[in-house]
């Protein structure tokens, strides 16, 4: 995949966001060089689930791929001459830092700017740059409580929820990547850089356009979280996750009239369409009772001759078998740096029908500082030397 083939990116990214917006563009072909401190960044030494592969983290694992890996120290005078080298080469510099951290080490915007004019410097950040959250640590399951995310996710008679899956961080993600596309396409017809900011604050916000545009412009919400079993303060009854005899289903909107159909309920007649909202939780019970009586794959062929929209809650066991995803490809196997047998989640996203091939999977720490630095200028003594004083690091 070449859409962005002779676009070269220097990621100075941790944790999660700036990594996995970083190997988004990878994916598409950027020259990505992820800029690590001599003991690696946040990722390669912690894991979800504790969970390590051949000594590689899982995070490493799932944000890590089709990039190349200079190991350098920042506060090394020889690691920062190399670094500002690299950067009048290279077309963006991304960096997820506290605010303030990059200009401490040298290479804040305004100085990677008059090395390179053109360069797009790329900062994701927690709360933004400014601001009297500036500091704040951003994490993601922080941002779920500060943003009404989790105060918004659950039932009504239960406790703020959050999701299961670190949202926040890979929204920024892709918000992140977006933004800098934006930025190279513009300097395509201007010819010039320019500072791009994200942050997680905002990102988590996005999110929650929809129902937060709704309650902004005064729709009424007497809970925060559905009642009833209803998966939204702002949806209608039965809107979503039920109980079958043997498991759980989603439904989706759906007229009364339809779920009586489909269900097979006298019981729902007596509802007319706009009663999915000013008699919801009335509806949703009787859907709820109703599917208890029978497994989940009993009910999927009533519900779809009454085309009512639905969905089996499928765990992760699940998703290996589920036909589509093998159709799209979503699942790659690859051999890892450390020689074990991995899988990881492809791009989503294709291009004239082909998704973007793993050009290489995860690497070791450092494992092209060597020819990173050759590229722009150094000899191999120089670079032997710069080992030597621990100025950069190379894979073990």
């Amino acid at each position: 995949m070449n859409l962005l083939d002779g676009v070269k990116i220097l990621s100075f990214n941790h944790y999660l966001a700036g990594p996995l917006a970083a190997q988004t563009l990878a994916d598409l072909g950027a020259d990505v060089i992820a800029v690590e401190p001599i003991e690696g960044a946040f990722q390669r030494n912690w894991a979800v689930a504790n969970h390590f592969v051949a000594c590689d983290s899982v995070n490493h694992l799932a944000t890590g791929r089709n990039k190349r890996s200079l190991a350098v120290d920042l506060k090394h005078p020889d690691g920062i001459a190399a670094v500002k080298k690299l950067v009048a080469t290279a077309d963006v510099v991304m960096e997820n830092f506290r605010p303030g951290t990059m200009a401490k080490l040298g290479l804040g915007y305004d100085t990677l700017k008059a090395i390179n004019p053109g360069l797009i410097y790329a900062v994701a950040t927690g709360f933004g740059s400014e601001g009297p959250y500036k500091d704040r640590p951003g994490q993601d399951l922080l941002l779920q409580a500060m943003s009404g995310l989790a105060m918004r996710t659950g039932r009504a008679d239960g406790e703020p929820t959050a999701v299961g899956a670190v949202i926040v961080d890979q929204h920024a993600a892709s918000l992140y990547a977006m933004s800098i596309l934006a930025a190279l396409f513009a300097r395509t017809r201007t010819g010039k850089g320019q500072l791009v900011e994200v942050n997680l604050y905002q990102a988590a916000l996005d999110l929650q356009v929809e129902p937060l545009t709704a309650w902004l412009n005064g729709a009424p919400s007497p809970t925060p979280r559905g009642p009833a079993g209803i998966a939204a303060w702002f949806s209608p009854g039965p809107y979503g996750i039920h109980a079958t005899a043997d498991g759980h289903l989603a439904i989706s909107m759906a007229a009364p009239k339809a779920l009586a159909a489909g269900l097979d309920c006298e019981e729902l007649k007596r509802f007319g369409e706009a009663d999915s909202f000013s008699k919801r939780e009335e509806i949703t019970r009787i859907v709820a009772t109703r599917l208890k009586q029978k497994s989940t794959a009993d009910w999927l062929p009533s519900l779809e001759a009454a085309r009512i929209w639905h969905a089996p809650v499928q765990d992760y066991r699940d998703l290996e078998a589920d036909p589509q995803l093998k159709h799209l490809g979503v699942f790659k196997s690859a051999e890892s740096a450390g020689g074990a047998q991995i899988r990881m989640v492809a791009h989503p996203a294709r291009y004239d029908g082909r998704t973007p091939e793993v050009r290489l999977v995860p690497q070791r720490l450092g494992a092209q500082t060597r020819e990173v630095l050759g590229e722009i200028g150094y000899g191999a003594a120089d670079i032997d030397a710069m080992i030597a004083g621990k100025a950069v690091g190379v894979a073990r």
